[in-house]
């Protein structure tokens, strides 16, 4: 606990930013776009170095700028008209409660991988369902679909039920778990991040599914493969849901 006091208390501190009805949509925003920016960064300097180029997946193909530009626009969108509403709502109907004391460290490890486990399985079976129903795909999934070398600008670029209900799984499994809002905090941060990583194109040395022994976890290329090949590979992260309903393919 005293290694994520400190970190708790810097929190605290905030109290009423962290408090009012605009930190929701701001957190959510800067994060998403700080995390998609070193991303964004790489695809321009990859294109000049070909040292870099060996790690883009489909090398072949580099977001422009007029590809980018779309996808920002209807991130801030979503953000202010959908998202803020929403977590407006949140905000009256459950107001954020912090308490004085932080959270252990083991029990914010197991909650927010039990969080991803929980969000990877949701996310599997709404997945599957949209691209199985052929009206569902085509109205609500298929934006998402129109770019089959993915950027991380193209994270987020989806329709508005997509967007909503993904977040509704995101937000509801801590309140589930009861977890702290310091883990419901890292685990919004981990989500976006590694949803981010997915869309992004680059297998990197560092990426997170090579830090996840034995396959188990699918990471950019797993992912990647699923917008090129559309007909496998349908959980975010995790390979195991995949594995047991035959939809897996090896990237």
């Amino acid at each position: 606990r005293l290694c994520l006091q400190s970190l708790w208390d810097f929190v605290t501190a905030k109290e009423p930013l962290i408090k009012s009805p605009f930190f929701p949509v701001l957190f959510s925003f800067t994060a998403y776009i700080a995390f998609c920016l070193p991303y964004v960064a790489l695809d321009f300097l990859s294109t000049r170095l070909p040292e870099l180029r060996k790690y883009k997946i489909q090398p072949q193909n580099y977001p422009t700028l007029g590809m980018m530009v779309p996808c920002i626009i209807q991130s801030v969108y979503h953000h202010v008209v959908l998202i803020f509403p929403v977590t407006f709502l949140h905000w009256y109907w459950r107001p954020m409660n912090l308490p004085v004391i932080a959270p252990e460290l083991p029990e914010v490890l197991l909650e927010v991988g039990v969080c991803l486990l929980l969000f990877d399985f949701e996310y599997f079976l709404w997945h599957l369902l949209h691209h199985r129903v052929p009206w569902l795909y085509k109205t609500f999934h298929k934006v998402h679909h129109k770019h089959v070398s993915t950027f991380a600008l193209t994270t987020q670029y989806s329709s508005v039920w997509e967007l909503l209900s993904l977040g509704f799984f995101a937000a509801i499994n801590p309140v589930l778990l009861g977890c702290h809002p310091l883990t419901e905090i890292i685990f919004f941060l981990v989500n976006i991040w590694l949803s981010v990583e997915d869309h992004s194109g680059y297998d990197l040395p560092w990426s997170t599914h090579r830090l996840v022994p034995f396959g188990l976890y699918g990471g950019a290329p797993h992912h990647d493969l699923h917008h090129l090949k559309f007909k496998s590979n349908y959980a975010p992260y995790f390979t195991h849901w995949d594995k047991l309903f035959g939809t897996f393919t090896e990237s």
